[in-house]
């Protein structure tokens, strides 16, 4: 299923998009009938695959009757809205990206393990939102398109081979960094935390739905230009993997949402340097996750 967020008197309505891409409004669905089921996307996550699978029953049995509109004429917002947890980022995870960024910035020492950081959930935006730009915070802002993954199934110490089962769904994100913040005294936290500055959907789509996450097309556009193509056959820890090593170290929970890293082709590492600017438009898409549109908007003083 492809699920998605979208406004509706005012406040958030979970849709279940359809194969025409007309959106049922399953909080409808669900206020229809005399059961206690979650209202919001993060609450049918906290069920994992047995409430996707009874989520899917309830469209098929009544969705007709509850139809919002076709996707396009929707108002999409983050899909889980302000996220239950941290965002867990994987850093130089495609070898193509550390070759440019070594470029860039000198030598990076790249561990044979996952490096791992966190971006603050305020950081977080919907997929069509305003990114905002202000020149006191940062002139340096860059794009990253990036493979998320959300949890949907607890667990501590999983075994490789059965990570998978511990996916909810996968969506779009861009992980916009402040690179001068970031790179200013390893800032990277702060950095990669400005508020409604990185877009997450405009679906998330159920892992039924996606056999194999390494075989993805990402790509990126800034005003047209296409600025980063790349596939996730080639990450160097693959999304198994990544669950498989974090969870050696904490219980991932549902909704916990991991971003498997950028490949090459960031602004960072062009030649001259390029940067998101009042004005530009930012679009990132994943095949079969949607894509996203995002202008830049000057909210400086």
């Amino acid at each position: 299923m492809r699920l998605c967020s979208f406004l509706s008197g005012g406040l958030p309505h979970l849709g279940v998009v359809r194969a025409d891409d007309s959106v049922i409004d399953a909080t409808a669905l669900v206020d229809g009938r005399d059961v206690d089921l979650p209202r919001t996307l993060a609450g049918w996550v906290e069920l994992g695959a047995g409430g996707t699978a009874r989520l899917n029953r309830l469209s098929e049995q009544s969705g007709s009757d509850h139809i919002a509109g076709h996707v396009g004429e929707l108002t999409l917002l983050a899909p889980m809205g302000r996220l239950p947890r941290n965002v867990i980022c994987v850093g130089v995870n495609y070898r193509e990206h550390i070759d440019e960024s070594q470029r860039a910035v000198g030598e990076i020492d790249v561990p044979d393990a996952p490096v791992y950081f966190t971006k603050d959930v305020r950081s977080v935006c919907g997929p069509f939102d305003a990114i905002p730009w202000d020149e006191r915070v940062s002139t340096q802002l860059d794009w990253e398109v990036e493979l998320a993954v959300v949890i949907g199934k607890a667990g501590r110490n999983i075994g490789r081979s059965q990570a998978l089962d511990h996916v909810f769904g996968y969506a779009v994100f861009n992980d916009v960094s402040a690179r001068d913040v970031q790179l200013s005294r390893n800032q990277w936290w702060k950095g990669k935390s400005i508020e409604r500055s990185s877009p997450l959907g405009p679906f998330i789509v159920t892992s039924d739905e996606i056999p194999d996450p390494q075989d993805l097309e990402l790509r990126c556009w800034v005003d047209g230009e296409q600025k980063q193509r790349s596939h996730t056959g080639l990450m160097i820890h693959d999304v198994a993997t990544l669950i498989s090593d974090l969870s050696r170290t904490l219980t991932l929970e549902p909704g916990d949402v991991i971003s498997t890293g950028t490949p090459a082709g960031v602004g960072l590492a062009s030649t001259p340097q390029q940067w998101l600017r009042p004005g530009s438009l930012l679009e990132s898409e994943i095949t079969g996750l949607g894509r996203q549109n995002n202008h830049i908007i000057d909210t400086g003083a």
